[in-house]
């Protein structure tokens, strides 16, 4: 992201943000609906995202991490549109299919029991936290790499690794119950 466009943001121009909000709206949206399962929620998610960013964005002091900002935030709303709900219930995801086929090609596909269906597959899914949704999606879907996810998440990348595998592992124990 141009950081000239991220100081003007920062400072309240409103049509700096609008900008950010067309280059950053599209992934958020995808990773929303990839964790969230539905439409609406992610449509929320993302937009509660963008109020929350402009409300903050002033206090934000390294704009070298505004990804990593971001994403943290649009987490925490995936996280209350869950809480919202009232519990964590099994949703499908989009594109499980390609999410689905990604981990089956991986190194760790001999750690997923094989699946019947992508219902199957869903239903697994969505009884994963929002964290390993989130870990899974990042990687698997959108393919960042460890690094790039550390970033996104602020966190280093070997607790990313670590987490990753065992978003993988929780996955692997969802589907086996199958």
């Amino acid at each position: 992201m141009d950081r000239e466009l991220l100081l003007r943001a920062r400072a309240g121009d409103r049509e700096a943000f609008e900008l950010v909000v067309l280059a950053k709206g599209e992934p958020l949206f995808r990773t929303a609906l990839a964790i969230l399962g539905n439409e609406p929620d992610a449509r929320d998610a993302t937009q509660e995202t963008f109020i929350s960013a402009w409300r903050g964005f002033a206090g934000l002091r390294d704009l070298e991490r505004f990804d990593a900002w971001l994403g943290r935030i649009l987490i925490n709303q995936c996280r209350m549109a869950l809480r919202h709900r009232g519990r964590v219930r099994e949703v499908p995801i989009t594109d499980s299919t390609d999410c689905r086929a990604d981990l089956a090609a991986g190194p760790q596909a001999t750690d997923l029991p094989p699946v019947d269906s992508s219902s199957d597959f869903d239903a697994a899914f969505g009884r994963l936290t929002v964290d390993q949704r989130a870990l899974l999606v990042l990687h698997h879907l959108h393919g960042y790499d460890v690094r790039e996810i550390g970033r996104w998440l602020g966190i280093p990348s070997g607790t990313v690794k670590w987490r990753l595998s065992r978003a993988r592992a929780a996955l692997a124990a969802q589907l086996a119950r199958q």
